[in-house]
């Protein structure tokens, strides 16, 4: 059950006739789950304000950050398509365990569905699909270090899996890391933090800013 999560209007980060994006928190799911507990979502959220709100791309439940919805089927046709063809640009930002060596790279490990461990997902070389992650380090602390993720290719968990294969588990990531790592944060420290697009009307590159509350 979601328990301390009210819908907010500091949810909302930019409104138009077309388009909605909000900072959707941690413990909530872009859309509705199969389970009971799991109705309560972002989306069942947001319409009774804006009911013509339609889902664009979705956040796991356990992530935080910027989500954009379309307010019209034309305009979620356009905003689909973006994503599809990868012409958005994404940043997250992370907190993850241990020290790094490098200032930055790029994950290049292709993914598919662990199907006996779902949602979980592996590294699958013979029949995982390709994923790219490109990273940048922010700042070394003593055991764990703040980071900019770039995901090139849009994986479910990816970002998640990466940094585990990195080496790295992201704290607080009950599905990839170990106890230590999970017990040292009360959520999972993966936040979406800017999302650029073009405008589905008004034909004008759009960047977003939700800055990490961790960071």
């Amino acid at each position: 059950m979601i328990k301390n999560i009210e819908p907010k209007q500091e949810w909302i980060l930019y409104e138009d006739k077309d388009i909605l994006v909000v900072n959707k928190p941690s413990g909530l799911l872009s859309v509705p789950g199969k389970k009971p507990e799991h109705k309560t979502c972002v989306l069942s959220y947001l319409h009774t304000t804006h009911p013509d709100a339609l889902i664009v791309h979705r956040l796991d439940m356990d992530t935080s950050g910027i989500l954009l919805l379309a307010r019209n089927k034309e305009s979620h046709r356009l905003l689909s398509m973006q994503f599809q063809d990868r012409q958005t640009r994404k940043v997250y930002y992370a907190l993850a365990t241990g020290r790094l060596n490098l200032a930055e790279g790029i994950i290049n490990l292709p993914m598919r569905c662990d199907w006996e461990n779902r949602p979980r997902q592996i590294i699958d070389f013979n029949h995982g699909r390709s994923a790219q992650t490109g990273w940048k380090l922010i700042q070394q602390f003593n055991d764990y270090f703040s980071i900019a993720l770039f995901p090139i290719t849009g994986r479910s968990h990816q970002l998640r899996l990466h940094m585990k294969s990195l080496g790295h588990p992201i704290l607080g990531d009950n599905l990839y890391a170990d106890q230590q790592t999970i017990n040292k944060t009360e959520r999972l420290m993966l936040h979406a933090g800017e999302l650029s697009f073009y405008h589905p009307t008004q034909q004008k590159a759009v960047t977003i800013n939700c800055p990490a509350e961790f960071i």
